[in-house]
């Protein structure tokens, strides 16, 4: 029997848990002499690869000494929350990654909340400490306080603490004596991290994860809690609501390297890919044929955010998109929900309409990217947080906010968040940075990032945490300009921009097709303004001497999807195809437009 350490890795976003795992990858010698495998190994999806940040929890296998050591990768972004929370049931211990400059971030703090409560031992590895102006000392002291404030119990307080630099290869525990290799860290994960016990009994196995292949179809992914599973074993699935199916299991594979090997039989402690059972969601629980106990359900924080996605219905709908029906968008949606635990989706009185429930912008950000490359053709309306009633009082959900920035531009900072009903709680000096902490409405951070990195010259690292539902905190501004909307459908002339490029600044640039409705640019006053950007040059055979003077135009000002997603107001959508992001007013016609202006008065 080999023994088995099950590890999670997690930390804030950027402070390098996935260059670990490639570090130990190779150090464990899973590849061939010369095999080409380039950086980042986990992040194997398009996305992953170009935001530079993990989405999907993946797990891997090395063995190190003899033992075999699961390891889990988890996305740092409190919206992918949902993916650490079901993982972290697959784990014994945890290695609390920290940047040795930025210590303990919010994110760090939500998911060691997370470790701490189910009872993990972690190590906490303090990371990149070649970074010139780090803090190693001031780290370590932050993240004790940390485990304190969470009330980590006696044994998880005493936990051991490394220190190195993942991308230069090597660990050490003293950090002014670098090493030559990360086996410091091996050596500590199987020292500290007990190893996964050995549950006598009948079976029991939590579905903690999904996996899917065009041949075998869905494969459920989870760590044997007790007992051994085998092929062919008939056994039942527990749904979350206690309700039992019989069914039998077809193959059984488990996890080694970066591949998946095939297994008779894998007993309690490891962690294993099931191939044969029909109809299972995540938390369902695989359990002795006979006598089916099931084990407790993952619980799930609530989302705090909701987007109306609805079907395209502009005048350039199908020219670029594969799936553009409203049945279509239906199915996609309900498969995403069975994979991705924290989203939510609502039917509503239109049959073309549904409400998608999520953790936060960048949650349905990536899932609305996600399906543009698939093919999709949608449009999605101004995300609106949830309002709950708690004891008779209107409460939102209100987050800690945290701002580094540098001392002379702190002061605008302060001001935009004020503005946005934010209170400051914390300013004090790091580095050379001002730390900012304050209490700020999640209606207030929708549109604050472009501002406040606008005010800052792109200088403010911002991060931010769901904290409580508190009492509704009173109307906060949105947008203060108007927009600039298309008053015909044609394409775009230089000479048009040219002319009215005193009214405002623009999205498009010449010679791109527009609608009727379409959102073209912000105006420099609060109103909105209707143009005609089509128009071209009046053209006669006389020669004017001197009156022609080159056409000089500022460049179009392009928003990313999440920058759109913070930008539109209430009577707006975004029109989201394979190619293009465009804005567009719900109604295009601008009598239409007034008719339907109260309804979006808030």
């Amino acid at each position: 029997m080999q023994k088995i350490r099950n590890i999670a890795i997690i930390a804030h976003v950027d402070h390098g848990k996935t260059t670990l795992v490639d570090k130990i990858l190779h150090s464990c010698a899973i590849f061939r002499e010369g095999q080409e495998t380039g950086e980042l190994i986990l992040d194997n999806n398009d996305l992953e690869r170009e935001r530079g940040i993990t989405i999907v929890s993946k797990n891997v296998s090395v063995v190190y000494k003899g033992v075999k050591i699961n390891i889990i990768d988890t996305p740092g972004h409190a919206d992918f929350g949902g993916e650490v929370e079901r993982v972290l049931k697959m784990a014994d211990g945890v290695l609390l990654l920290c940047d040795a400059f930025e210590g303990a971030m919010p994110q760090t703090r939500f998911v060691t909340q997370k470790a701490l409560a189910l009872g993990l031992k972690p190590i906490v590895v303090v990371n990149k400490v070649d970074k010139e102006n780090c803090r190693p000392e001031e780290v370590y002291e932050q993240i004790f306080e940390l485990f304190f404030n969470l009330e980590a119990t006696e044994d998880q307080l005493d936990f051991p603490v490394i220190y190195g630099s993942s991308k230069q290869g090597w660990m050490s525990t003293d950090y002014k004596k670098p090493t030559e290799d990360i086996f410091p860290l091996m050596d500590a994960i199987l020292e500290n991290i007990p190893p996964a016990p050995i549950n006598e009994g009948s079976l029991q196995m939590q579905i903690t994860s999904l996996d899917y292949s065009s041949f075998v179809g869905r494969i459920a992914i989870g760590r044997v809690a007790r007992g051994t599973i085998k092929e062919n074993m008939p056994v039942s699935l527990v749904k979350r609501d206690g309700t039992i199916q019989k069914t039998r299991i077809k193959e059984l594979y488990t996890f080694e390297g970066l591949g998946k090997v095939k297994a008779t039989e894998v007993s309690a402690g490891d962690i294993c890919a099931v191939v044969g059972i029909e109809g299972f969601d995540i938390g369902d629980t695989i359990a002795d044929f006979e006598k089916p106990e099931q084990l407790e359900i993952i619980h799930i924080d609530e989302p705090t955010m909701n987007m109306l996605f609805t079907i395209n219905t502009s005048p350039f709908f199908g020219k670029e998109g594969k799936f553009v029906t409203s049945r279509h968008l239906r199915d996609r949606l309900y498969k995403e929900m069975e994979k991705n635990l924290a989203l939510k989706v609502v039917e509503t009185e239109s049959p073309d309409s549904y409400l998608v429930y999520g953790r936060g912008i960048l949650h349905l950000s990536v899932l609305i990217e996600t399906m543009r490359r698939e093919g999709y053709e949608l449009q999605v309306g101004q995300p609106q947080v949830i309002v709950k009633e708690i004891d008779g009082v209107k409460c939102e959900p209100v987050e800690t906010l945290i701002v580094d920035v540098p001392g002379d531009v702190a002061g605008k900072v302060i001001e935009l968040v004020t503005q946005r009903k934010g209170d400051l709680l914390i300013m004090e000096p790091k580095g050379d940075l001002q730390h900012l902490e304050f209490e700020i409405p999640s209606r207030g951070i929708i549109g604050l990032r472009n501002n406040v990195l606008t005010a800052t010259g792109g200088e403010a690292i911002m991060a931010h945490r769901f904290k409580d539902y508190e009492p509704w905190k009173g109307p906060i501004p949105g947008r203060s300009n108007g927009v600039l909307v298309s008053m015909d459908t044609g394409k775009t002339t230089a000479f048009a921009i040219d002319k009215l490029q005193d009214r405002g600044r623009f999205h498009v640039d010449p010679g791109v097709d527009i609608y009727e409705g379409q959102v073209l640019g912000e105006h420099i006053r609060d109103n909105d303004l209707v143009i005609n950007l089509t128009k071209g040059k009046q053209l006669t055979n006389m020669r004017a001497s001197g009156s022609d003077t080159n056409v000089r135009i500022a460049p179009a000002i392009k928003f990313s999807l999440e920058e759109s997603m913070e930008y539109i107001q209430a009577d707006e959508y975004i029109e989201v195809t394979p190619q293009s992001i465009r804005l567009r007013k719900i109604y295009l016609n601008e009598n239409e437009r007034k008719i339907n202006a109260k309804k979006f008065q808030s």
